[in-house]
């Protein structure tokens, strides 16, 4: 599916979107340069989970963890070289905790992703710098 997407807030929307329709165990492997609204997607899909409260960019702490009706597991993947760092932060662990893995900065990791991820795809419009492109593929979210 493709969408387009005018403003940080239509962002947020189309996460949502998603987040209600997602299952336990799915996982989303985020693409996109810096600054193309990866977050903002993020607070959309934690609240189509169920999710309340802030969510923030995990760049420091590599996870961050949101409980609501389904969990959401926030990874930024920036920091780790490879997937072998993967057994540190225990992925696989989060993998069998039936919520949903939301990965930046995925293809550092590509790897280690299960065969059924979600790819979501996030760029810059080319009419409009500050309008976003936003592709999903694979998965069974749709």
């Amino acid at each position: 599916m493709e969408y387009i997407s005018h403003s940080p807030s239509e962002t947020e929307a189309i996460g949502q979107a998603l987040g209600e329709k997602l299952r336990p165990g799915t996982v989303l492997a985020y693409l996109g340069d810096l600054g193309m609204g990866k977050t903002a997607f993020t607070r959309g899909l934690a609240r189509g989970l169920g999710c309340p409260g802030r969510v923030t960019s995990p760049t420091f702490t590599i996870v961050n963890e949101y409980e609501g009706r389904i969990p959401l597991f926030h990874f930024d993947m920036y920091r780790l070289t490879d997937s072998d760092d993967l057994f540190d932060i225990g992925w696989e662990d989060y993998l069998e905790r039936s919520g949903v893995c939301a990965v930046e900065w995925s293809e550092r990791i590509s790897d280690a992703l299960p065969e059924n991820t979600l790819y979501v795809t996030i760029s810059r419009h080319p009419e409009n710098e500050g309008w976003r492109i936003i592709t999903t593929e694979g998965g069974s979210a749709e």
